[in-house]
């Protein structure tokens, strides 16, 4: 059985009218704000499917014309329940925005509500290509913490880190591509309604991805810290 991979609201009875409230804002029959389902995620609050790539100006172009209806000032008059949803959906809009416009935080976000993110179970653990390329970074780091202690010069060591760092930021400049390219294949799954075990092996390579560069990324962190 394929699985949907787009975003929708389940039919709402508006609190206000009562009427049957299909839609994400407001209500078609009176115009209140209405209530979110519980089912309703980040994409669905922009109206958009479930898919990694996103044209920012027309994210952001919704987000400021989204901004302007649900703002708590709109609602100064209103009644109570109104300037409550008001200021609970601003909120989420809000929230919402951050993290669809990081491509980053979007994968995480999607695994998330596919039920597909598992952060640390090898995340702490180096990929085993880059097994003795971080040893010898290890090593350096320690160099450099005993020379600042003991008051040594740290030009030489310094300059090695410098080497190193670089090297690991083109590494995760590597694996963002790869996160790209692996994100256009969901998209290019979700287009074709692929079936859940297309879907399962897509997102496994994106938890594995996202593990991968946020090691390498704290690697980078580390050396830029120490070499300040």
């Amino acid at each position: 059985m394929t699985a949907p991979t787009t975003s929708t609201n389940p039919p709402l009875v508006c609190w206000n009218c009562h009427e049957r409230a299909q839609g994400t804002h407001f209500c078609p029959s009176c115009g209140k704000l209405q209530q979110i389902a519980g089912s309703t995620d980040y994409f669905a609050l922009f109206e958009m499917p479930r898919k990694l790539w996103i044209e920012m100006n027309s994210l952001e172009q919704k987000f400021l014309q989204l901004s302007w209806k649900l703002h708590p000032d709109n609602f100064v008059n209103a009644t109570e329940t109104e300037r409550e949803l008001s200021l609970k959906r601003s909120s989420e809009l809000n929230d919402a925005y951050r993290t669809l416009r990081d491509p980053v935080a979007r994968v995480e976000y999607l695994l998330g509500l596919e039920n597909m993110r598992k952060e640390g179970e090898h995340k702490q653990q180096a990929p085993p290509e880059l097994l003795e390329e971080v040893f010898e970074l290890n090593e350096s780091l320690d160099e450099l913490r005993e020379a600042k202690s003991a008051g040594d010069e740290l030009t030489a060591l310094k300059s090695r880190l410098e080497s190193a760092e670089k090297n690991f930021g083109e590494k995760l400049s590597e694996v963002d591509a790869q996160l790209q390219a692996t994100a256009r294949d969901w998209d290019a799954g979700a287009d074709a309604n692929a079936d859940e075990a297309a879907r399962k092996k897509i997102m496994t390579r994106l938890n594995e991805l996202l593990n991968r560069r946020s090691y390498i990324r704290n690697l980078v962190v580390n050396v830029q810290k120490e070499i300040l």
